[in-house]
């Protein structure tokens, strides 16, 4: 009758895992850089422990019982969360290597992602960014309790305890129905946002704020077109479609007018824009290697040439 207070060791869950798979004492003891008898004994003492055989014996060949079968995969299961778990330990005092949960503002994640994660999959190869796409106040939410690492995102936030450290400054540009008067204007006044129906995304987007405050800054009240998007894709669609203007930032140019029905105008200088930077926790105490992180993907954004780092 098998011990129901017993549990098994990691010890005998690999030796049954590694016999299992290598079906010969010898090469799964070498597997496990320990001697035969030692993953002989592991294994018996796990037999024994369950009150259950898992491995049939003969002299030519190793056989698993069917209860061995059964248990099997789930004896897998158990040295691989293990394994993990010990990866994770590893790498707990190393912020950059291991997973790391990243989350990226609407506005900025379809635009500089590609750029990012390639650039971060070469220069930090250790680090497993997991993405969390969500708006300003989600992730700031999501950053103080502790359910994000970083956020990449429009500064400033001004809020105790977040650390903000600057990556980046794009221009903002004026997207255009093609053939609109303004289209290929390089030194457009923001004042002439007054005669142009402008479209806005929705609210909780920074974007929105941002476009209001360009208009509030040339002392315009902007002619608001009644559609408002949930993304900036869906904005530029309706552009293209004729509903009106919006702004978008240089990041998104390449992208948005890749199809041909786009046109642009920029603004004259000093030119609206925003800043985009990487905020986290002061209380996690990873600022040197969290300020590394940021460097970097300033820097792989700033090699698309669409922004100057700051």
């Amino acid at each position: 009758m098998p011990d129901k207070t017993y549990q098994p060791t990691v010890a005998g869950l690999r030796a049954f895992v590694a016999l299992a798979q290598r079906r010969h004492f010898g090469a799964a003891a070498t597997d496990l850089g320990v001697s035969q008898p030692s993953l002989s004994q592991a294994l018996s003492a796990l037999e024994a422990g369950l009150g259950v055989t898992l491995v049939e014996r003969t002299t030519r060949r190793v056989l698993l019982t069917p209860d061995g079968e059964e248990l099997l995969p789930r004896a897998i299961a158990a040295v691989d969360a293990v394994d993990e778990f010990t990866a994770a330990a590893a790498g707990a005092g190393r912020p950059l290597h291991g997973t790391i949960r990243l989350g990226v503002i609407p506005t900025v994640a379809p635009y500089v992602l590609p750029a990012v994660l390639r650039g971060l999959g070469e220069r930090l190869p250790d680090l497993r960014p997991r993405v969390v796409e969500e708006q300003t106040a989600r992730l700031v939410e999501q950053l103080r309790g502790g359910t994000l690492d970083v956020a990449l995102l429009a500064l400033p936030l001004d809020i105790p305890g977040i650390v903000e450290v600057p990556l980046y400054t794009e221009d903002f540009v004026l997207a255009l129905p093609a053939g609109h008067a303004l289209a290929g204007k390089r030194r457009v006044d923001p004042s002439a946002l007054a005669d142009l129906p402008l479209l806005l995304l929705d609210e909780g987007h920074c974007l929105r704020d941002q476009a209001l405050e360009v208009c509030a800054l040339a002392g315009v009240r902007p002619d608001l077109g009644q559609t408002r998007a949930a993304s900036l894709t869906t904005a530029v669609h309706c552009v293209v479609g004729g509903l009106g203007v919006t702004l978008i930032p240089q990041t998104a140019v390449a992208s948005e007018t890749a199809s041909g029905d786009l046109a642009i105008a920029t603004f004259a200088s000093p030119r609206p824009g925003r800043r985009i930077g990487l905020a986290f926790r002061r209380s996690a105490r990873h600022d040197e290697s969290y300020r590394e992180l940021g460097s970097i993907i300033g820097e792989l954004v700033a090699e698309t040439g669409a922004v100057t780092s700051v």
